[in-house]
């Protein structure tokens, strides 16, 4: 019978991943990200081909209702039990749910190994130069609720397994295949090789969005908020806007990706 293992000491060594988190989330973990609530647990053991659980540290009260996560488990992680001032010492912030783990990343796939290759449908959601966590996790959370195939992220785009990002997303940061190239020019050139229409999402766009008849394969490029995309990426892609009401040209990037999604998966949704 798998047994966990009570911890009461802040400073145990074996605890050492798990310290100070908020801060060291910022600069990477070698490998390693946090994962906190049983949700995002949950989807962390189940999508187990790409990312694995190294350890699990859960206050006391938690592991009656987790339990069921390492019966009949090979290769089960390390459990630690600590009470919440304990966990909250370690993780540096207070800890109110009571359910960390470090997650390791697995090897990072090619971008075109994510996608259906042509001329099978397919959606990707590209983002270029997303900085701010929270928009990232929710558009992850928007490419999983609408079905797209994969998001490409540019080398400036955030880390989607920031601990921030992956709680935002509703766990789709462990759940949405996703892989980066270097930059937007990058993401075009992919496009271009696996017959992607190139949208790009723009308050100055030419056309309006409810009017496109969308592609059977398309990458959807989403920029930063106040600077948006690039020109030279916009240059080479169709530019798109979301028709608003009289002096009102912008959106969050969030809800503005939401809406353009469920416009583009329409079809597929319905079916």
């Amino acid at each position: 019978m798998f047994e966990p293992i009570a911890i009461d000491d802040p400073d145990d060594p074996r605890l050492a991943a798990y310290r100070f988190v908020r801060e060291r989330d910022l600069v990477g973990r070698q490998g390693r990200f946090i994962v906190e609530g049983e949700v995002t647990l949950r989807l962390l053991f189940s999508f187990s081909a790409r990312f694995a659980a190294e350890s699990v540290l859960l206050a006391p009260e938690r592991w009656a209702g987790l339990s069921d996560l390492f019966a009949q488990r090979a290769g089960r992680p390390p459990v630690y039990l600590a009470g919440r001032d304990v966990m909250s010492a370690v993780a540096g912030f207070p800890i109110h749910r009571g359910v960390l783990a470090v997650g390791l990343r697995g090897a990072e796939p090619a971008p075109a190994a994510l996608i259906p290759p042509a001329p099978a449908p397919a959606l990707v959601v590209g983002l270029v130069g997303l900085t701010n966590h929270d928009n990232v996790g929710g558009l992850f959370r928007n490419a999983a609720a609408f079905g797209a195939d994969a998001v490409w992220l540019d080398a400036e785009t955030c880390d989607p397994l920031y601990r921030k990002a992956i709680r935002v997303s509703a766990g789709a940061a462990l759940t949405m295949p996703f892989a980066r190239a270097a930059s937007g020019s990058a993401l075009l050139d992919l496009a271009e090789r696996h017959a992607l229409t190139p949208l790009a999402l723009t308050p100055g766009g030419d056309e309006t969005l409810d009017a496109l008849e969308p592609p059977s394969r398309a990458l959807l490029l989403l920029g930063t908020e106040g600077p948006g995309l690039p020109d030279a990426v916009m240059a080479r892609a169709r530019c798109l806007r979301i028709a608003m009401a009289v002096g009102f040209d912008s959106l969050n990037v969030a809800t503005a990706g939401a809406i353009a999604l469920h416009h583009l998966a329409g079809r597929r949704l319905a079916g």
